[in-house]
């Protein structure tokens, strides 16, 4: 399995861009979801297809030191069942489903997808520093 990215400093780098300006640190979380809209572009197409409420229910969901990509919502729960699988119901019966540990969509969108995650990431925090009126080397 594939280590996640780490940005070492982010946290310090917030506090840092809060002192700078109260809104700069805004900035964070939007570069963060601009790099977790790669994986969830990636991982819908993957989804099986029904309804589409699977597939829209793969969203980006940053913070301003994690980027994030979540999968399910409240109309459908169903999602980490169909991406891990194991014993779930349909319709009131017992639907299994072979557990798979990695997933079938999200996590191995991200592994396609690390490179181009990086360098959006990358790409988006450097925009933010300059954004706040920093130079970088």
């Amino acid at each position: 399995m594939t280590e996640p990215i780490r940005v070492e400093g982010l946290a310090a780098f917030n506090r840092a861009l809060k002192k700078l300006d109260a809104d700069a640190p805004k900035g964070l979380r939007l570069a963060h979801n601009e790099a977790a809209q790669i994986v969830v572009d990636a991982a819908r197409p993957l989804m099986p297809r029904r309804s589409g409420r699977a597939q829209a229910a793969v969203k980006a969901r940053s913070t301003r030191t994690a980027t994030r990509v979540s999968a399910g919502s409240s109309r459908a729960p169903y999602v980490p069942w169909l991406d891990y699988g194991g014993e779930g119901r349909v319709k009131g019966r017992p639907a299994y489903r072979e557990f798979k540990k990695g997933g079938r969509y999200v996590y191995p969108a991200f592994h396609a997808k690390r490179g181009d995650v990086e360098s959006a990431l990358e790409g988006a925090l450097l925009k933010v520093v300059r954004s706040a009126g920093l130079e970088v080397d």
